[in-house]
């Protein structure tokens, strides 16, 4: 009898999945998908789901009260599921909405008639060397834009940076100290900015690694049309792959970590009027940034604090969704997981500052839930990625019970809700969300940001400004040990109890009740997550590429030979070319359009072409980094492809399994 119970109610749980299942696969058919009410629908039903879930969790599924380890594990794991899940209903709410303003900005073009607005580009730096700090000058001295001025902010007080600046014909600037680090440097340069004879209008920040695209200004000036908006910022995308793409070998068909972010919740939360700057790509105005007396210096994310000293004077920050600057994400995983820690440490110290959310500033309630959602995502994603890893080994090694729910009560429950907002999400924002992989970028700075979120909320104070590394020798496998070291453990654990409970009863107890299936699920997920995570932690080489390049045709000319072939490859010192195969040493000039003759040499001989080197002329040299970075679509993946991820994955562990 109790086998024929659990059978009809598995059949009833999975007659609940299939209709979900079956409602879900009809979303993309009818949901327009910048439709206000389609949204709210979808995301009303998913909240709805998300209530009945953790009332199921609160009421059902937990240890009895008592002074028991029980009682400790099962309620201090429904505590951080609890407070995960209400940063996610947040973020249900904010994606509710969403604005695209570039029919804004081409209705409002060249608002300002026949004279330009002065516009300030500054480029703040620190330690990047020239490789970096030329792209992003050249880039900022040929946009379209005509009345303008290029500002290099030297942090570190170089003299061959200030005569590479007077060769570019740029203005220099450095100051006496550090203090204030990001922010302060630039504060610096809008005091020396105030008192030119004649002050810009408009002020854009780019960071050292950060290229604009040629029409950057002009369209993200469009929509200060509005005299009350004070800030626009635009995405950020990167010409190479984070290092999670690249060491899991799916850079071709995972797009990279930042593009939820910029591509959908900044568009979303701009149609509740709280989208946020986030630095660099941005432009402001300057008689705004003189009324709340520059960026402000109480936290190491200053860009998201100008955003609530702008909107506390009732000044708006927008947000323009086009792909108009391109930059380097960071090379290597400590610098991944630093970055991210420093936007936590950031954020916790707003919360904590004159203008957090339970201060007395003058913020509308919006800007505060907006400062709220950010604090949940920080002090409760990363802790419960952590919780969900380490929870279940409770029960393998010591016979803790955490969460005690029968199998078709979970898939009623948690497989309804999770399956319909995976459904949502990916009609809303299609190939965003690959549940594995999205749990690995979050577990692996989870550890590091979990640290910042209580650090920066209980001692907001007294914390350096970290720099993201660029640039670096990144030709060797690198084994971040001290990064893997957690996770290596936690999937020997993983293994053996899950081992030693299948094939023995001395570790794994068999009066779990119907909680061991909860448990039995989430151990075998983890170890696919903890093996990726840990696969990730093994840097490999890299070499510059140009992700968003297609193959282009070009001429190679040889001692009056002229042929017409394919670029396969190609970056500013080498390229791979098909057609015609030369030998070695073969001296010869390649001809790109607009370019000109680019004089080069054959290196090696290739199955189907060859590898040569290039020397160009500065001009040429000018010209190619406006080619790379400087003009076309976006770089990068969009979007994930699932068996593009499947062959990207196997070819890395075929790469390790032959080292």
């Amino acid at each position: 009898m109790p086998d024929v119970l659990l059978f009809s109610q598995l059949g009833s749980s999975t007659v609940h999945l299939l209709l979900v299942l079956g409602v879900g696969l009809t979303l993309r058919s009818w949901v327009n998908v910048h439709d206000t009410l389609h949204r709210s629908i979808l995301l009303g039903i998913g909240f709805l789901l998300a209530v009945r879930y953790i009332w199921w969790r609160g009421t059902e599924t937990l240890a009895p009260p008592g002074l028991t380890l029980d009682m400790l594990a099962s309620w201090s794991l429904f505590a951080l599921e609890f407070l995960a899940l209400m940063g996610s209903v947040s973020a249900f709410v904010i994606m509710s909405r969403i604005k695209i303003r570039s029919a804004e900005a081409d209705a409002h073009e060249g608002w300002w008639g026949e004279t330009e607005p002065r516009v300030a580009i500054l480029i703040a730096t620190y330690n990047e060397d020239l490789e970096v700090l030329e792209r992003t000058i050249i880039g900022a001295k040929f946009l379209r834009h005509r009345n303008k001025e290029v500002l290099v902010l030297d942090d570190s007080r170089r003299d061959w940076l200030r005569d590479y600046c007077a060769q570019q014909q740029v203005r220099y600037m450095r100051r006496p100290d550090n203090k204030g680090s990001k922010a302060g440097n630039i504060n610096h340069a809008l005091d020396r900015l105030a008192e030119d004879p004649v002050p810009p209008d408009f002020v854009a920040v780019l960071d050292a690694d950060f290229v604009p695209h040629r029409g950057f200004l002009g369209r993200s000036l469009a929509l200060f049309h509005d005299p009350d908006v004070a800030l626009v910022q635009t995405p950020q995308h990167f010409f190479n792959a984070d290092p999670i793409q690249h060491n899991l070998g799916i850079s071709q068909s995972y797009p990279d970590e930042q593009r939820f972010f910029f591509d959908h919740m900044q568009p979303c939360r701009d149609g509740w009027g709280i989208a946020i700057c986030c630095g660099t790509s941005s432009i402001c105005r300057w008689s705004a940034l003189r009324e709340i007396g520059g960026f402000p210096t109480e936290s190491v994310t200053e860009d998201f604090m100008l955003t609530l000293a702008l909107q506390e004077r009732g000044l708006k920050t927008v947000y323009l969704s086009e792909p108009l600057t391109e930059g380097l994400a960071p090379e290597g995983l400590k610098e991944y997981v630093t970055q991210r820690a420093r936007w936590c440490l950031g954020l916790m110290q707003i919360a904590r500052s004159s203008l957090g959310p339970l201060s007395a500033s003058k913020l509308r309630l919006r800007d505060r839930w907006s400062v709220i959602d950010s604090i949940f995502f920080w002090m409760t994603s990363f802790p419960f990625r952590i919780a969900v890893v380490v929870y279940p080994l409770l029960y393998w090694f010591f016979n803790i019970i955490v969460v005690d729910a029968s199998l078709p009560d979970v898939i009623t429950f948690f497989g309804c809700y999770f399956l319909w907002s995976f459904l949502v999400l990916r009609t809303l924002m299609p190939g965003m969300f690959v549940p594995i992989l999205h749990d690995v970028s979050q577990l692996i700075g989870a550890i590091a940001i979990s640290r910042a979120a209580f650090t920066g909320m209980f001692r907001p104070k007294g914390h350096p400004f970290s720099v993201t590394a660029k640039g670096g020798d990144r030709t060797k496998v690198t084994v971040q040990w001290a990064l893997m070291r957690p996770f290596l453990i936690l999937l020997v654990l993983t293994l053996l109890g899950l081992t030693i409970g299948i094939l023995s009863d001395r570790f794994a107890f068999n009066d779990a009740g119907d909680g061991k299936w909860v448990v039995i699920f989430w151990t075998i997920y983890n170890v696919f997550v903890l093996t990726l995570t840990v696969l990730a932690c093994i840097e490999l080489p890299r070499r510059e590429r140009h992700i968003a390049d297609l193959p282009d045709r070009a001429v190679f000319v040889v001692e009056g030979d002229i042929r017409r072939q394919w670029i396969s490859a190609m970056n500013m010192d080498e390229a791979r070319l098909r057609g015609k195969i030369y030998p070695a040493g073969t001296e010869a000039k390649l001809r790109i359009a607009k370019i000109g003759d680019i004089p080069a040499t054959v290196i090696a001989e290739t199955v189907d072409g060859n590898r040569i080197r290039l020397m160009p002329t500065p001009d040429q040299r000018e010209a190619l980094m406006l080619r790379f970075y400087a003009e076309g679509a976006a770089p990068g993946i969009g979007r994930a492809q699932l068996g593009g991820i499947l062959a990207g994955m196997g070819r890395r562990l075929s790469f390790s399994s032959r080292r």
